[in-house]
């Protein structure tokens, strides 16, 4: 089975936007319209792809490593290994 396959027949939301989740006690931090390289928050836990693109997913702050895809509608758990998102 293929990880973050997308599905036809999902309703998926379009906000253009990717939303950063880090923790209870913190607002979700919000990319409207992201383009380029986004840092994440030291402590994010959960990015969620709102966008009607692949947003990858990099070990680095700077995007220069491979990005793990996150397919539209879908989200993944960020780690300290994350650093950085892009849109392709």
């Amino acid at each position: 089975m293929a990880q973050n396959a997308p599905d036809a027949n999902r309703d998926v939301p379009n906000t253009n936007q990717v939303v950063v989740f880090s923790s209870e006690l913190l607002p979700l931090q919000a990319y409207p319209d992201p383009r380029g390289c986004q840092q994440l928050p030291t402590i994010s836990h959960v990015l969620y792809n709102e966008t009607s693109r692949v947003v990858l997913l990099h070990a680095d702050p700077y995007c220069l490593t491979p990005g793990i895809a996150v397919q539209p509608g879908y989200g993944a758990h960020t780690s300290q290994a994350s650093g950085s998102f892009s849109i392709t």
